[in-house]
């Protein structure tokens, strides 16, 4: 279980011995009656205020890569099901960022996302940090970053010494097939302001130049394993599910 420590400017006295204070966040326990609990006020002025996390046994995480409708989402509900990973998509998180009310990088992430463009590395990095620290869990599907070398240096410096990276899940599917994949999603309601033709084209061109070198640089470190994504689900969550238990899950 990860612990956060944030830092207040004084504890409340709640009649525990010297050493034996507790301190938690007001959101946490919002209507918890516990004494053993002091209650404090955790003012964030936005999603960048670092946070320190810390755990006994570093949390594991896989790295869940491909082309704009690859399925990468599909095969991540797949296995969260099978092998009891939390799924953390980069891309929801920020869709999520995106229209929060009162979310200070709310327009500049929609821009970001309508281009076709990555995101700056400190969003989501923080974004994903706050999410594992606040899920309490110990095992993580990372869907759709590091996208670019910029996503993969932020990664190693905010997170490489506070998780252990597993291997790189790369989904590689025909680029007709992702678009095809991606139109329909979009014509069902996806809700998705980037499921069009114009914005496919650009995630497609930033995909084959920014993401496909961090695969390659994966590839060549012995970290990928590679899925071909291009048959139905079902067919490929069988080799996912091969590599899952033959990686020791």
């Amino acid at each position: 279980m990860w612990r956060a420590f944030a830092r207040v400017p004084r504890a409340l006295e709640c009649g525990l011995g010297v050493g034996q204070q507790q301190l938690t966040l007001t959101q946490h326990f919002p209507h918890s009656k516990a004494r053993n609990f002091c209650r404090t006020s955790y003012l964030s002025k936005h999603i960048l205020q670092p946070i320190i996390m810390t755990s006994s046994v570093k949390p594991k995480v896989v790295f869940v890569l491909g082309g704009p409708g690859a399925g990468k989402g599909t095969q991540c509900s797949k296995i969260v099901n099978r092998f009891l990973f939390t799924h953390l998509s980069a891309g929801d998180l920020l869709r999520e960022e995106r229209t929060r009310e009162g979310s200070e990088f709310g327009s500049l992430i929609e821009d970001y996302i309508r281009n076709g463009k990555i995101v700056p590395v400190e969003i989501t990095c923080s974004l994903l940090e706050n999410a594992m620290k606040n899920s309490g869990k110990s095992l993580f599907l990372i869907d759709g970053f590091p996208r670019n070398q910029d996503n993969l240096d932020g990664w190693n410096r905010q997170m490489s010494d506070k998780v252990d990276v597993q291997f790189v899940l790369f989904f590689d599917c025909d680029e007709e097939v992702c678009v095809k994949r991606c139109l329909i999603r979009g014509q069902g309601g996806s809700g998705r302001s980037d499921d069009n033709l114009e914005s496919l084209k650009k995630r497609i061109q930033t995909y084959n130049n920014d993401s496909m070198p961090i695969i390659k640089y994966f590839d060549d470190a012995g970290q990928v394993k590679r899925i071909d994504a291009s048959p139905d689900a079902d067919q490929v969550f069988r080799e996912v599910e091969r590599t899952f238990m033959t990686s020791g899950f």
